[in-house]
């Protein structure tokens, strides 16, 4: 994996995402790792860092509904889910709903859905647009230990090294609840 120098500048983050590297950034409730999903080196490496399977899929996030449609597959969605959806949008919600065939098989993992959050926290917002598009978002930390809550913690599992986004978590203390957009039922409600 590629490293660029530390740092909390956002051009420096969306050239390091779009040199295909990982980065970190604060999430609502604990640090992320991310990087830019439709770029297979990149996840691969994110897979390598984490020392994830590439089985389970990641959770994508974005700064608006556009950023996200084309992994998405609208056709699956009515208007009532659609309404259930966006009416909890911006926010802390995740929502599973059928991937586009389209999606790439290392976001999606070995579902034929796909996780999705478009979060109203101002940092994400900020990066994702600045990148101008969604974000793999995956908590910042090796599989089995606990999720990074800080930079520092962000430099001490990952290097000095690390690009990441210097700023605090929003303070949420549980991720973010998962839902099936199908069925309406809860995935995760940490």
């Amino acid at each position: 994996m590629k490293i660029t120098s530390l740092s909390s500048n956002i051009t420096d983050l969306v050239f390091a995402l779009h040199n295909q590297d990982v980065i970190a950034y604060p999430t609502e409730a604990v640090f992320g790792l991310g990087c830019d999903p439709e770029k297979k080196y990149a996840v691969q490496a994110l897979l390598k860092l984490k020392k994830r399977s590439w089985e389970k899929g990641f959770i994508l996030v974005a700064a608006h509904y556009t950023q996200l449609k084309k992994y998405i597959n609208n056709e699956a969605l009515n208007e009532a889910i659609k309404t259930r959806i966006f009416s909890s949008w911006p926010g802390p919600i995740t929502w599973v709903i059928p991937a586009h065939p389209a999606t790439p098989i290392w976001i999606t993992g070995t579902h034929k859905s796909i996780a999705v959050r478009v979060s109203a926290f101002e940092p994400i917002q900020r990066l994702s647009l600045a990148f101008g598009k969604a974000l793999i978002s995956t908590s910042a930390n090796l599989t089995g230990q606990p999720p990074a809550m800080t930079a520092e913690e962000i430099r001490e599992q990952f290097g000095t090294a690390f690009p990441v986004l210097e700023e605090a978590i929003a303070g949420q203390k549980k991720p973010s609840i998962i839902l099936d957009a199908l069925s309406g039922k809860v995935i995760r409600n940490n």
